[in-house]
C-alpha cells in the first residue's frame, strides 16, 4: 500500500501550538487515531506497520488485550492511581511477580527503587546512588552512549546535538571508547585499569561505569559478552559500581529479559523503563544490590513513582515471560529480521551497507544519514513506521513489537526492502564512489 503525508493545513493546529522541539511527527506527518498490536491507523484510514514501537516502549505492541483488560478493571473498581511511595496492592503484586518471574529464575538478588516515571529519572537516581555509595564523584561513560535528557544523564551521554544547549553544565565524567569505537577493545579497558591504579597517572577510580550493552540511539553498537565480562571485572578491581542502562535493550528486546544475561554478569545497578509497564504507561525502576542500598528515607523521591496503572499492566506483561509460546517466538522473529537484513545488504552492492544490532533491536547502517533518512521516508509512504539512529542518523533501526505476527513482520520487511531498492537505484550514479 502507499500512504501520503497529511496536508499542511490539517497539521496547522499542531504546528502553531506545539514547540519547535517536536521531532518524530516531522518525520511521520499524519494524525494517528488507533492502534492494535503492530498496526497503527491514521484519521484517513491509512494503515502502518509499526517498526518503531514508541522507541522501544511498546515491546508487547499497542493495546495488548491481556495488559489492557486488568488496567480497565482496576480503574472501574476505583483502584488507586497515584500513591507516591505508599504501599498498595498493585505495587505488591508487581513486586511479587517481578521477583518470581524475573529475579529468582536468574538467581539475582536486587532491591527495587521506584523512581520518577521515565528512563532518565532512573539514570539520575543510579548516578546519584553510585556517588553516595562509593564516596567518589567521577562517572566513567562510553562513546556513543545515550542515557537521557536531564543534566546528569546528558553528562554521561555522548550526543553533541542533545548536549549542545547545556554543555557547560555537564561535568564529572570520564569518557572511554565503547567496544569497536575506532577499533577499541579489551586493551583499552586494561589500559584504563592500569592508569586508575597508578598514583601518578592523574586518573582516579570512578564511582561507577555506566554502559548500554546495545547502544540504541548511538547506532545499534553491540558489546561482546567477553568485553562486558572484562568491564565487570574492571569495575570490581577498582571498587567501582557497574551500572547497566537496560532502558531500551531490556524487557526482551535482545531476546532475553535482560540484555546482559548472555555475558553472565551481575551489574550492581540496573536501570529499567520504557517497556517495563508493557502498555506504554510511564514507569521506571532501579534495581540495586542490597549492599548498594545506602539511601536515607526520602533522600531521592518523585511525585509519580507510584504509578499503579503501570504496576497493574507490568505485572500482566510479566506473565507472558512464563509462556514458552511467547519466549520461543523471539528467536524465530529475530531470524526473519536478520535474514532480510542480510539479503538487503547483499543486494545493495556497490553501495556499502552493514547489519547492526542484536535480536529484535537490529538495523542497517548506510553510508550517510541522508541516505538512511530517504529510505525511512519512502518506507513511511509505503506504510512502515521506522526511525534512524547513530551519530549521523545513518542507521535504520528495525524495532517491531516482540508480539508482531510473523506474516506481518515479513510484509513490513518486504516493504522496507523495496524502499531501500527504490532509494539506492534512484540516486546519482556516483553514490557508491562517494560512499566508499
Amino acid at each position: 500500500m502507499s500512504n501520503s503525508y497529511a496536508s499542511e493545513d490539517r497539521l496547522q493546529e499542531f504546528n502553531v501550538n506545539e514547540s519547535n522541539v517536536r521531532y518524530y511527527c516531522r518525520r511521520m506527518p499524519c494524525v494517528f487515531t488507533t492502534a492494535r498490536n503492530s498496526i497503527m491507523w491514521d484519521e484517513d484510514g491509512g494503515e502502518y506497520i509499526d517498526f518503531l514501537s514508541a522507541c522501544g516502549s511498546l515491546n508487547y505492541g499497542h493495546n495488548h488485550p491481556r495488559l489492557k483488560a486488568p488496567v480497565l478493571d482496576y480503574l472501574l473498581n476505583d483502584g488507586i492511581v497515584n500513591s507516591l511511595d505508599l504501599h498498595t496492592s498493585a505495587k505488591q503484586e508487581f513486586i511479587r511477580k517481578f521477583r518470581k518471574v524475573v529475579l529468582e529464575p536468574r538467581d539475582l538478588e536486587y532491591r527495587l527503587q521506584f523512581t520518577g516515571p521515565t528512563g532518565t529519572n532512573a539514570v539520575e537516581a543510579a548516578l546519584k546512588l553510585a556517588r553516595k555509595a562509593t564516596g567518589r564523584r567521577m562517572i566513567a561513560a562510553f562513546t556513543n552512549g545515550f542515557h537521557g535528557m536531564t543534566l546528569g544523564a546528558l553528562a554521561v551521554s555522548g550526543s553533541s546535538s542533545a548536549r549542545q544547549s547545556v554543555g557547560g553544565l555537564l561535568d564529572g565524567v570520564v569518557r572511554l571508547p565503547f567496544e569497536g569505537y575506532r577499533g577499541a577493545g579489551i586493551a583499552e579497558l586494561d589500559r584504563f585499569q592500569a592508569m586508575a591504579l597508578d598514583p601518578s597517572s592523574g586518573v582516579e577510580p570512578p564511582a561507577a561505569f555506566i554502559v548500554e550493552t546495545v547502544q540504541g540511539e548511538g547506532g545499534l553498537n553491540v558489546a561482546s559478552e567477553k568485553w562486558l565480562r572484562r568491564l565487570s571485572a574492571l569495575a570490581h578491581a577498582l571498587g567501582s559500581l557497574l551500572i547497566v542502562d537496560d532502558i531500551q535493550a531490556g524487557c526482551g528486546r535482545t531476546g532475553k529479559f535482560f540484555s546482559f544475561e548472555g555475558a553472565g554478569i551481575e551489574p550492581d545497578i540496573v536501570c529499567l523503563a520504557k517497556s517495563l509497564s508493557g502498555i506504554g504507561l510511564p514507569m521506571a525502576v532501579v534495581l540495586l544490590k542490597p549492599d548498594c542500598d545506602v539511601w536515607s528515607p526520602g533522600e531521592h523521591s518523585g511525585t509519580f513513582r507510584g504509578n499503579n496503572l503501570a504496576f497493574v499492566s507490568a505485572a500482566a506483561a510479566l506473565e507472558l515471560w512464563t509462556e514458552p509460546a511467547f519466549t520461543g517466538s523471539l528467536s524465530a522473529l529475530t531470524t526473519i529480521i536478520h535474514e532480510t537484513i542480510r539479503q538487503i545488504v547483499e543486494d545493495s552492492a556497490p553501495v556499502p551497507l552493514r547489519m547492526k544490532g542484536l535480536g529484535m533491536m537490529s538495523g542497517i547502517e548506510f553510508p550517510s544519514g541522508a541516505l538512511a533518512a530517504r529510505v525511512a521516508d519512502v518506507a513511511f509512504k509505503r506504510g512502515v513506521l521506522i526511525e534512524t539512529a547513530g551519530p549521523n542518523d545513518e542507521v535504520l533501526k528495525i524495532m517491531p513489537p516482540l508480539t508482531i505476527e510473523a506474516n506481518l513482520l515479513g510484509e513490513g520487511l518486504r516493504r522496507l526492502r523495496e524502499a531501500v531498492r527504490t532509494v539506492l537505484y534512484s540516486v546519482e550514479p556516483d553514490i557508491s564512489a562517494r560512499a566508499a
